[in-house]
């Protein structure tokens, strides 16, 4: 590693005080230089785990601040001094005196408070010392934002386990928090590095079918966007036009809401489209003429156009996307967007009203009415706060769905929810013991996801009771807490394998010490794992899953395949026969020439169901493998 000297130091310093000098004052500059002085100093003899001088973590900070935030002078010096208060004998105090009491208070928020107890777990009690601050100024939870990102980008120096803890924080917290604020490219860029590091192997794996695709691509895309760019020059279009290929992360959950292989998944890319802002048409018209020339000349895919211009993603996200039929025989999806739209996707809600300032006032409305909610129920029934993150994220951190009772009531539910969050939200005791639902008229079960607009009605039984199928299902505030309350007070079993991902031998693995000492182990990329790590990071252990002998696991594949003799019976030869394993479950359904087979049975280890599917996807006309683990 290449020595920083203090030439390096400053230059990087000064990356900072060039981006913030049109916008500063002659008074501001001076103070952002007299705190990067005093932090630099306060850090002198202090190093990070790369062994770097520690002052280049405050200067990311503040430049994150400065240019990916484009946030104000107290901001940054604040940034420059966010971890003096807490690493060196630097006193709030003194902060106040030097640098003034906004300055302080930035700083005092994002400064862990040393105790000696903690209400709920150390990581828990940060998280909702930042979130109270938001009552009262979001640039101390953006500071933190910055600070996130910086020791994401430089998270490889970690230990692994440390390397788990800051990465499910990281997806657990700050990036569905960056989302809510706006901050889309802030919100990818924390996904795919806590991915990166949380599971590797799937990361790596996907970044390389991504790199090999843009190599195949090439000459198909070239083509399409040369006849883009023709069509709008020739009818005098300013844009700006670039391909992007969608992120690991985006792509591995995508692979797993849709039960797709990455070969068999859509839109992994799509062209961008920006256009300036023109003070003779609306933003929205300009949209409607490129799409209107577009697709004068290439046919477009039925019910592919998504109009977040008219109906904007509820942090604020405007594009028009839309998938046209490319020379090649290819869906090509296309979002176009203004230059404005593109910025707003950068800043967020920080471009709001035009300049610095921030405007969330309904937001933040909404989430201090829901801080006061936990906090008075906490108070009434004696809840120890245990789901206070989970409380915050699922209300806030979610798109919103607006459903309806049966005499026309509107209820409010965080996207995703299911007909137990509506019975809940109309009130406790329905929730507890919801047997069924009518959806739209129609009969569903009480764990079935709603959508926006849906008319719904709960039938209840006093005989009814939550049980721990109900957990998954549950979105919202109110009807995660009631559930998990009822639940925790049963009786438990002794586990050692997590009941929702199942994990066997051989996968990525990960464990946490429960409270009765025994180890619950997680696949690396269960969402159990996630919150577990970002609340109780300290119980995290490396595990040695390894196979055994006697155990096996339940586990389910489904294979496409064109019909033709023998083929189920070389399906079963490939499960049974060469690998001499149970078979539990035979399900076939052939329709037009197309077999749809689902097979469960029982495997050792995660390399002996790889072996499964491999040998079946070599099977003449077998087109596709998906599985799950139970």
């Amino acid at each position: 590693m290449k020595e920083i000297t203090e030439e390096d130091i400053q230059a990087m310093a000064n990356e900072v005080f060039s981006a913030m000098e049109k916008r500063s004052t002659l008074e501001e500059m001076q103070l952002m230089h007299e705190a990067f002085r005093y932090a630099r100093e306060a850090h002198r003899n202090q190093k990070r785990k790369t062994g770097e001088p520690y002052i280049i973590h405050p200067i990311a900070v503040a430049r994150i601040v400065a240019e990916e935030l484009q946030l104000d002078a107290a901001t940054v010096c604040a940034a420059f001094l966010h971890d003096v208060v807490e690493d060196t004998p630097t006193t709030i105090e003194k902060i106040s005196e030097l640098f003034g009491k906004d300055v302080a208070f930035l700083v005092h928020v994002v400064t862990k408070q040393k105790k000696t107890s903690y209400a709920m777990s150390k990581q828990l009690d940060n998280f909702k010392q930042m979130l109270d601050s938001m009552h009262y100024d979001i640039r101390a939870i953006l500071i933190k934002l910055a600070d996130r990102l910086h020791n994401m980008r430089t998270l490889e120096s970690m230990r692994p386990d440390k390397q788990m803890k800051i990465a499910g924080e990281t997806d657990y917290f700050y990036a569905p928090l960056a989302n809510r604020l706006g901050l889309y490219t802030i919100k990818i860029e924390l996904e795919n590095l806590s991915f990166k590091y949380r599971c590797p192997q799937w990361y790596f794996k996907i970044r390389d079918l991504i790199e090999k695709d843009q190599k195949l691509d090439e000459t198909r895309m070239n083509t399409f966007n040369d006849t883009v760019d023709k069509i709008l020059k020739d009818n005098g279009i300013k844009y700006k036009r670039e391909v992007a290929y969608k992120q690991p992360y985006n792509i591995w959950r995508k692979m797993k809401t849709q039960n797709e292989d990455y070969e068999h998944l859509e839109c992994r890319h799509f062209t961008r489209i920006v256009f300036p802002n023109d003070m003779y048409m609306s933003d929205k018209n300009m949209v409607l003429k490129i799409y209107s020339l577009l697709t004068d000349k290439f046919k477009e895919r039925p019910n592919s156009i998504i109009n977040y211009i008219d109906l904007p993603k509820q942090n604020g996200y405007q594009a028009f996307h839309t998938q046209l039929l490319s020379d090649y025989g290819v869906w090509e999806e296309v979002h176009i967007q203004s230059e404005r739209m593109r910025k707003k996707t950068m800043l967020g809600y920080l471009f709001d009203s035009g300049q610095r300032e921030i405007d969330i006032t309904k937001w933040l409305n909404d989430f201090r009415a829901v801080l006061k909610d936990v906090a008075e129920n906490a108070i009434q029934e004696g809840d120890d706060n245990n789901f206070f993150i989970e409380s915050v994220r699922a209300s806030f951190y979610n798109d919103d769905i607006q459903v309806y009772t049966p005499d026309g009531k509107a209820i409010l539910l965080p996207k995703g929810s299911s007909a137990i969050d509506f019975a809940f939200n109309v009130h406790t005791d329905i929730g507890m013991h919801a047997k069924y639902a009518k959806i739209n008229g129609h009969l569903a079960s009480v764990r079935t996801r709603l959508k926006r607009g849906d008319c719904v009605e709960i039938g209840t039984d006093p005989d009814i009771w939550p049980n721990e199928t109900w957990r998954d299902s549950a979105k919202s505030y109110k009807a995660l807490r009631n559930i998990h309350m009822y639940l925790d007070q049963q009786p438990k079993g002794e586990f050692v394998r997590c009941p929702r991902c199942h994990p066997i031998p051989g996968e990525e693995v990960i464990g946490f010490i429960l409270p009765t000492n025994i180890t619950m182990v997680h696949r690396r990329d269960c969402q159990d794992a996630i919150s577990q790590a970002s609340q109780q990071g300290d119980s995290i252990i490396a595990v040695d899953y390894k196979e055994e002998p006697n155990k096996v696991y339940p586990a389910t594949i489904t294979a496409k395949a064109v019909d033709r003799q023998h083929l189920l019976s070389d399906i079963i030869d490939s499960i049974s026969n060469k690998l001499h394993l149970s078979i539990d479950m035979l399900h076939t359904v052939t329709e037009d020439e197309i077999v749809t087979c689902t097979v469960k049975f029982f495997v050792h280890s995660s390399n002996e169901l790889n072996t499964i599917i491999n040998s079946i996807l070599d099977i003449p006309d077998v087109d596709e493998v998906s599985c799950h683990t139970e």
